[in-house]
């Protein structure tokens, strides 16, 4: 029990695996002497399914620990910035049903009742567009900061939109490198375990065994480790989001120097939504959607319908297009023995508000903060790990369910069916109760790392006009003049904003040397 954790095996590569291996490598310095050894094996016969991804302003973060320039990542993985998601035709279906989720908390959000303001004063406009910048500078596809500002600093809030491979690539790069990951190209052939069930070792087609002290499990979907090997239970989760499949395509760009949109745009659909990623040499585009509520020639047709209005009837009936299927849910346990899953081998939900990059990054972060010195110390951290992610989870599900209920479409069984108070989870029933009281607040989320936090649901309720019934008695921090203030010097902040910044396009041109 008190033999040193010295040896990381991480089974998988893809982001999840390089990222983990990265965060590891990086925070524990496995490229000096006597520190720890980290491996990566990933099997040839494996590819990713990546199809483009999005990402939260954590991974600039996460990019700069690790070591990676900004520019090298941006002009190697075909980023663009991302500012947030617009949501569109979602509420009502209607020709002005559209909101921003953007990434920037409104200021003064901590200490105003901002939201009873905003229906006291500025009703008449979106919620976000009177409380925030960031969803003016997202309208006219504006970057986040100016050129001269240093990597990984920013004028708004930003993350990234990328080409999953190219990004899996990178990190592969660096991590073997310039953080001495060890990596082998081999196929998994056999697990083998201790008397007390620990794994000892993978074994290898061409490389025989590799032992370990802590094995991660990065397998995606299929989970070799946690779930087949250990046989944890998957918690399903299809009776609350129902999406089960996609279709994902790449659509070019109309031309060179189209505007590439600073937001993840995701437009309803009959059946589900689709996501619309602009990189600077593509966009990638998908539908994702419920099995149980439209076929996938009709899918695809929605899909290619969608995609004709911007390049044509023409060109999107040519476009080549695969099918992706999963199961929402996730695992139990997360970490169980000496293995962690980390990716879609812990779970998976939907692409809605991208939190699959974000939960491998807040996995790589707690494991690497609270890295097991000995067996004794793993067996508190994984339960502490389990506790939490459970709970980050749950929240998730219940985030992205919002999204659903809320909305008013009553135009096909998807959406009605979305309200059924059997799908809803009870929390969110009780919160969306009290929530017609007051507005979402820091006590609703008490987590020093929310998932989500209260201001995220905030622009989803009222982006949907939700209704949060004004205070009888008002009191001093609600429609003050304070707030009214800040409401006003949002309106300043603007124009300053948008007279300021250049276009993601020139900016992105900048660092790829196009200018």
């Amino acid at each position: 029990m008190n033999k040193p954790i010295k040896k990381i095996v991480i089974v998988g590569g893809g982001s999840a695996g390089w990222l983990t291996a990265g965060c590891i490598a990086a925070k524990h310095m496995s490229d000096s002497n006597g520190s720890i050894e980290v491996i990566l094996i990933e099997s040839p016969d494996v590819k990713s399914i990546g199809v483009g991804e999005g990402t939260w302003p954590s991974m600039r973060n996460t990019l700069e620990k690790i070591g990676i320039n900004e520019k090298q990542f941006i002009q190697e993985c075909d980023a663009s910035f991302k500012q947030g998601s617009k949501f569109i035709d979602w509420t009502t279906n209607d020709n002005n049903d559209s909101y921003y989720h953007p990434f920037m908390t409104p200021d003064g959000y901590n200490q105003v009742d901002l939201h009873q303001a905003w229906q006291a004063s500025q009703s008449n406009i979106s919620f976000a567009d009177a409380v925030n910048v960031q969803s003016h500078i997202c309208a006219a596809d504006l970057a986040p900061k100016q050129i001269a500002t240093p990597d990984y600093a920013a004028v708004t809030n930003y993350g990234y939109h990328l080409d999953a491979k190219k990004f899996a690539d990178l990190l592969s790069k660096h991590c073997t490198t310039k953080l001495n990951v060890n990596y082998v190209l081999d196929h998994m052939v056999n697990i083998i375990s201790e008397e007390d069930g620990d794994i000892t070792a993978i074994e290898t087609r061409n490389n025989g065994q590799i032992t370990g002290d802590l094995f991660i499990d990065c397998t995606g979907s299929a989970s070799l480790l946690l779930g087949k090997h250990y046989g944890v239970k998957f918690l399903e989760k299809k009776h609350i989001l129902f999406n089960d499949s996609a279709i994902a395509t790449q659509v070019p760009h109309p031309e060179n120097s189209s505007n590439i949109a600073s937001t993840t745009n995701s437009t309803a659909q009959s059946s589900g939504w689709i996501w619309d990623i602009a990189l600077p040499s593509r966009r990638g585009v998908g539908y994702t959607y419920s099995s149980k509520h439209i076929n996938d020639i009709d899918a695809e047709t929605e899909l290619r319908r969608y995609i004709a209005n911007s390049i044509g009837a023409e060109k999107a009936s040519t476009i080549e297009t695969r099918k992706i299927t999963f199961q929402p849910g996730h695992r139990e346990k997360f970490w169980y023995k000496n293995c962690l899953a980390i990716g879609m081998s812990s779970g998976f939900l939907e692409p809605l508000e991208a939190s699959a990059l974000a939960m491998v990054e807040l996995s790589c972060n707690m494991l690497t903060e609270e890295f097991p010195v000995n067996k004794q110390h793993m067996k508190i951290l994984a339960k502490r790990f389990n506790e939490r992610f459970t709970y980050r989870w749950e929240r998730t599900i219940e985030f992205l369910k919002l999204h659903y209920v809320i909305s008013k479409r009553t135009d096909s069984s998807y959406w009605v069916d979305n309200k059924l108070p059997s799908s809803i989870p009870d929390r969110l029933q009780e919160l969306l109760e009290l929530w017609q009281y007051q507005p979402p607040n820091r006590l609703d989320f008490i987590q020093n790392e929310e998932i989500f936090p209260s201001a995220s649901y905030q622009y989803i309720l009222y982006g949907m006009k939700f209704i949060t019934k004004p205070r009888a008695l008002d009191h001093k921090y609600g429609s003050s003049r304070f707030a009214i203030k800040m409401l006003h010097e949002n309106k300043i902040k603007i124009e300053k904003y948008k007279a300021g910044l250049p276009s993601n396009r020139e900016l992105i041109n900048a660092i790829l040397g196009n200018t």
